[in-house]
């Protein structure tokens, strides 16, 4: 990535929005990536709000408010909206031409030498239109998912100009656990997630829970996507306590059920401070379980292709167990929970793909390795 003596080499960074699943496998690349180079900016470009970017991505960025990619429309965080997506999508391409040329425009006036995009495939077929280097980066890519859900041949062009784009770029980095992108030209790197602190104790002392107690947590949460649930049947169990999301404790006062944001602590503090976590099939969260040695109580997803892969991954480097939809609005998971709960804590993950996902994308932007810049700026890599 060619660029003139003494002037930062400009990286735009676009985040999809579907999940923060896309922010967890881009924030500790990114932090491992700036890390002791004074000459690469990053500008992220994202929907997802900046003081939620800003509390996963260290490293200092500029920040656009922009979406480029939708992926499935959702009517929950469990149930895909398969017509709003088909409509969309048909929408999307309806002059995928002229979109490619705006992005492009757009690119071209931030005077990017680079771009890197988790999953959205418009900013690279427009930075391929520009010559300059386009990456990709993620567990799934947006035209397998839509494919999985829709063969009707109306999507026929939208899939050949969807794959077209994704195969523009300079190549692919898919981290473990992925879904299998044979068509793509893909580089494998292993599990990436941030490692967060146990703060257990503040939080037992926020919740006026007693220190010397063997008190087990359980943290609910479903990866960044709206879905309500009303938590009024959860089991009351001896010595268990909820973490939940505010919005799902209205109108219920239970002496076990802690509201998560008075806590102020980030999802991953939460998850890493935790016996047990019940989510739904996501990336961010079965990885980062994993890596903190948390077991996972999870909901299956409506057909969701990427679920497979992360189960079983999880399975094999952890430990989880699968609870109906129904049994969660009911409230009969307590001999499930109480199964996990009572199992002996799983081995804990190193998230080797960090760093090998950071090498891997200076290499590709002519950064050199990452040993050198570390070393040559006397930093630790």
């Amino acid at each position: 990535m060619a660029v003139a003596s003494g002037r930062q080499q400009r990286l735009l960074v676009y985040i999809s929005g579907h999940g923060y699943g896309h922010v967890a496998q881009v924030a500790p690349v990114l932090n491992q990536l700036a890390r002791g180079q004074p000459n690469l900016a990053l500008v992220v470009c994202s929907m997802v709000a900046e003081s939620f970017l800003r509390s996963r991505i260290h490293a200092p960025f500029n920040y656009e408010r922009r979406g480029a990619d939708f992926g499935m429309l959702m009517h929950s965080a469990l149930e895909v909206d398969v017509a709003a997506s088909i409509a969309a999508y048909l929408d999307f391409h309806a002059d995928w031409g002229a979109r490619v040329e705006a992005e492009a425009a757009w690119i071209a006036g931030q005077q990017a030498d680079a771009v890197l995009s988790n999953v959205a495939y418009l900013p690279l077929a427009a930075a391929s239109s520009l010559g300059i280097p386009a990456l990709a980066m993620c567990s799934l890519n947006w035209a397998d998912i839509l494919q999985h859900y829709v063969a009707d041949p109306i999507l026929d062009p939208v899939q050949q100009q969807m794959r077209a784009a994704y195969a523009s770029a300079r190549g692919f980095l898919r981290i473990e656990p992925a879904m299998k992108m044979p068509w793509l030209d893909c580089h494998a790197v292993g599990p990436v997630a941030d490692i967060a602190m146990d703060s257990r104790t503040d939080i037992l002392q926020a919740t006026g829970l007693e220190e010397g107690r063997q008190y087990k947590l359980v943290l609910v949460g479903m990866g960044g996507i709206s879905m309500q649930v009303n938590p009024a049947h959860f089991p009351r169990l001896p010595h268990v306590h909820w973490l939940l999301p505010q919005a799902w404790m209205q109108g219920i006062e239970r002496a076990d059920f802690h509201a998560q944001e008075p806590l102020q602590m980030h999802f991953s503090t939460l998850l890493a401070s935790s016996d047990l976590v019940l989510t739904k099939p996501g990336y961010g969260t079965f990885v980062e379980a994993a890596c903190h040695g948390v077991p996972v109580l999870y909901v299956p997803r409506d057909g969701w292709p990427e679920q497979d892969c992360l189960v079983s991954w999880l399975s094999s480097h952890g430990r989880c167990l699968q609870v109906s939809a129904k049994q969660l609005a009911s409230g009969d998971i307590a001999d499930s929970l109480l199964a996990m709960l009572n199992a002996s804590r799983p081995g804990r993950v190193m998230p080797r793909g960090n760093r090998e996902a950071a090498e891997w994308i200076a290499l590709q932007l002519g950064l050199g390795s990452l040993e050198s810049i570390h070393g040559r700026n006397g930093g630790r890599g």
